[in-house]
Parts: structure tokens; C-alpha cells; sequence
């Protein structure tokens, strides 16, 4: 036989050894599904039984009562139900900022359901005086129910973290809070801007924002004003200070007493005198108060101090050959910020922040969309925007949402080369990344817009 014979040969006999390896597997997976079919038989004969020997009596006995609402919410058991429904200029996940102050010109608006109040426009009286509100809704297009103890955020490009030093949705509740600016209010209607959340979330609660309860630098600039109203400043004024301000008293009556038989030129005179008089008397006043304020200051620093040494002495006799202990309780610090912290990596992420650049083509595409409150309603005109007001809007848009790179760490490390898509109000927006930047390519009108709730 010629060589060309034997390796046809060979190749036969190799593929019929596998065939013949494939009808085994083919038979021993029948064999297993044919057991699985059994045992699922099996169990659904038992439970059919069970539930049928089951009577009506035993169905009321088994049944436990339900817990009253009053005690379900004290052990924290509530039943949520959203008082609205957000209509966004963002209709997916991808894309949406993961924080407001990303994207200053997204708009969204909120409609007071009437399952929740039957005249909902009241639930909103006395809001439009605050500027912004805090939304409290539920991240509803997380996927899935669980949750893990650390997470991996975008910005730590991978890193581990705990999941409560973090503000990432997968959350054992998945509740959301996010700060919002107030634009205006039109019957049960709420319209907003600076918002990171999609069309359809479902929204919670409304509650505004404070600054003096709020923020911690408000809070203690306040707290600094009230305890320098709250000092006592006259009755640590010095000696000296208090016979001036009561010369000046007697000589601005004396004067007062003499104006009576005076000309009405000396009366003008003398009227120039007095308002000079009172403005020396304030600039007196609020040189004691300076001087009372610091007055107090020495005393805190050298009672401090007096007691740290009495500690040290206590510490070095009792122990002289140790170094004494240090103080447990910090020591004041005076005109230091300490109110607020953050980690690090919120300021000097390893992420790092990226050029947004337009080609030709998608600036005239982009060009072509018409504001909201445009005019002009005809057929021929190009697609119009429903929450920006502006090409130039939806411009400054598109470079917020894509210099904070909204890709996940996944899509930046596995998919590198590929084409990013995301939606902006009516506009479907082509993008892809480079080293350091991130180009828009095309931009066209959405086909469908997504049916908001």
C-alpha cells in the first residue's frame, strides 16, 4: 500500500474512536437525565400527598398571624412605596455619572404620584424656597439582589474596598441619596438639574438641603459666631476702657443740655461732634470685644498648658527613669479645621482624568439638534432635545460624562479596543478611548425614546 493509504487509514481509525468515545457520553448523559427525571417524579408524587392530606383546619392552625405595622417598624421591617418615578435626560446605565457634580447640566423631573397623596401639589408647598433637595431612591437596575462586603469602585481602577467607604449600588439595600438642584416647581411637578440617576428610578423621599444642618463647614462657622455672641464682654472691660466710655457719656449729655440755647449753626456744629462722638464709641466697643476675646483665648491656652505641665511632673516623679505617657484627649486646636475628612483617593484618584475631543463630523451631527424650548415645529427640522437646551448644553454634557471615564474596570482593562455607546436625552452617542482621551465619533437622534413611568 502506498503512504497515502496508510495515513487515510490512520485518520479513519482516529475518527472512529472518537465517535465511538462521543455515543458513550451521548449514553451516560441519557442515563443521568433519565435518573433526574425519576427523582423529580418522585418528589413531586410526595409532595402532592402532603399537600393533599392536608385539611382546611390544619391550613387556618398553620398560619401565623401577620405583625402589626406598628411592630414591624419598630424592629425596622417597612414596606417602601415610591411616591414617584424620575424622567431623565439618561434612559440606561451607561453613560449616567455616577455622581451629580459630574454632569452640571443634566435634567430630570419628578411627578408626585396621586396613589400617594390625593392632592400631591400640597406635599410640595414651601419647598420652592430652598435651592436644593435631597432624593432618596432605589438603585432598581442593579441586576441582581446580593451584595458583597467589598467592592472594587472605577475610580481605585481595581482596588478592594469595603463597601460602606464606598458609594457603589450593590448594597444590601439598595438605597441611593444624591443631591440635587431645585430648578422650579410646577403643580405636583418637580423639575431638577446636576442628577445621576436614569429614567424610571424610583424615588423614596424628598428632603431639603440645609446647609446649617448639613454641612459641617457651615456648622461651624455658626457654631464659632454663637460663642463669640455668647461672651460676656462688659464686664471684662478694663478699668481705663470703662472711664473713656463713660467721659465720653457725661460730655455727649452736657452737650445735649447746652444745644438749647444754642444757634442753629452751633447746633449743626455740634450735631457733626456727636456723630463723631458715636463713632468713636463703636470703634472703642469693638476694640474691647476684640481685646475680651483674646482675653479669654490667653486664659484656655495657659490653663491648658498649666495642666499638660502638672501631668508631665506627676508622670516624671512617679517614673523617672520612663518617658512620660502622652495624653489621651487631643489637645484644642485652635484655628485649625478638623470638622470634616475624607479618604484620599476621592481627591487623588489613580484614575486619572481624561481630554474629551470631537471629530468633524460628530460637531455637525450634534449641531443638528434643536433646543427644548425651540419654536419651530416643522417636519423638516432636525431632532430636538427634550431636557437640554442647547447644542452647546449637550456639548459640555458629553465632556463631563466622558472625562470622568465612565467605563468599568472591566471594560478598561479586557476591552480596550472597542467602541463605547451611551444616551444623552435624544441623542445616541459613539465614542472610543485613548491613551489619556476619549473622542466622539457620531451622534444621531434615538429611534425609539424609552417609555419613562
Amino acid at each position: 500500500m502506498s503512504p497515502r493509504c496508510n495515513s487515510c487509514g490512520e485518520r479513519i481509525d482516529t475518527l472512529t474512536q472518537q465517535v465511538s468515545v462521543m455515543r458513550r457520553e451521548i449514553k451516560n448523559l441519557r442515563q443521568m437525565l433519565d435518573s433526574a427525571v425519576r427523582a423529580h417524579r418522585k418528589q413531586m408524587t410526595s409532595i402532592q400527598s402532603a399537600v393533599s392530606n392536608i385539611g382546611p383546619r390544619e391550613v387556618v392552625k398553620a398560619q401565623t398571624p401577620l405583625p402589626s405595622p406598628e411592630l414591624s417598624l419598630h424592629k425596622g421591617t417597612i414596606q417602601t412605596v415610591p411616591i414617584g418615578y424620575i424622567s431623565s435626560c439618561f434612559s440606561v446605565k451607561n453613560g449616567t455619572p455616577r455622581q451629580p457634580t459630574i454632569c452640571g447640566p443634566s435634567r430630570a423631573m419628578l411627578r408626585i404620584q396621586q396613589s400617594v397623596f390625593s392632592n400631591p401639589e400640597h406635599a410640595l408647598l414651601g419647598l420652592e424656597h430652598y435651592s436644593h433637595v435631597w432624593m432618596i431612591f432605589i438603585f432598581h437596575k442593579n441586576g441582581q439582589l446580593s451584595s458583597k462586603a467589598k467592592v472594587k469602585p472605577p475610580r481605585l481602577d481595581g482596588q478592594r474596598v469595603g463597601v460602606y467607604s464606598t458609594r457603589s449600588p450593590h448594597r444590601p439595600n439598595a438605597l441611593g441619596l444624591t443631591l440635587a438642584k431645585l430648578d422650579k416647581i410646577e403643580g405636583d411637578t418637580i423639575y431638577l438639574s446636576d442628577i445621576d440617576m436614569i429614567a424610571g428610578t424610583p424615588v423614596l423621599d424628598i428632603k431639603p438641603y440645609i446647609p446649617e444642618y448639613d454641612s459641617p463647614i457651615t456648622r461651624k462657622g455658626i457654631e464659632l459666631c454663637n460663642s463669640n455672641a455668647e461672651q460676656p464682654y462688659d464686664t471684662t472691660v478694663s478699668l481705663d476702657e470703662k472711664s473713656d466710655l463713660s467721659d465720653l457719656q457725661q460730655d455727649s449729655e452736657m452737650d445735649a443740655s447746652d444745644t438749647k440755647n444754642q444757634k442753629p449753626s452751633d447746633v449743626f456744629m455740634e450735631d457733626c461732634c456727636a456723630r463723631d462722638k458715636s463713632q468713636a464709641e463703636v470703634l472703642v466697643t469693638e476694640s474691647s470685644h476684640t481685646l475680651t476675646h483674646l482675653h479669654s483665648l490667653l486664659k484656655d491656652v495657659k490653663a491648658y498648658v498649666a495642666q499638660h505641665d502638672f501631668q508631665v511632673e506627676e508622670n516624671v516623679s512617679a517614673s523617672p527613669g520612663t518617658k512620660p505617657l502622652e495624653l489621651g484627649l487631643d489637645p484644642p486646636r485652635y484655628g485649625e479645621e478638623t470638622y470634616s475628612t475624607i479618604a484620599n483617593w476621592i481627591r487623588e484618584p489613580p484614575v486619572s482624568s481624561l481630554e474629551v475631543r470631537f471629530t468633524p463630523h460628530a460637531e455637525r451631527e450634534l449641531a443638528r439638534f434643536l433646543p427644548t424650548h425651540s419654536s419651530s415645529l416643522s417636519e423638516n427640522d432636525g431632532p430636538r432635545f427634550q431636557f437640554l437646551h442647547s447644542p452647546e448644553e449637550a456639548v459640555t454634557a458629553i465632556r463631563g460624562i466622558l472625562s470622568a471615564d465612565p467605563r468599568s474596570v472591566y471594560r478598561r482593562t479586557r476591552c480596550k479596543d472597542r467602541l463605547f455607546y451611551f444616551t444623552l436625552d435624544t441623542a445616541d452617542i459613539t465614542c472610543w478611548f485613548g491613551p489619556g482621551f476619549a473622542e466622539v465619533l457620531q451622534v444621531c437622534p434615538v429611534e425609539e425614546l424609552v417609555s419613562t413611568i
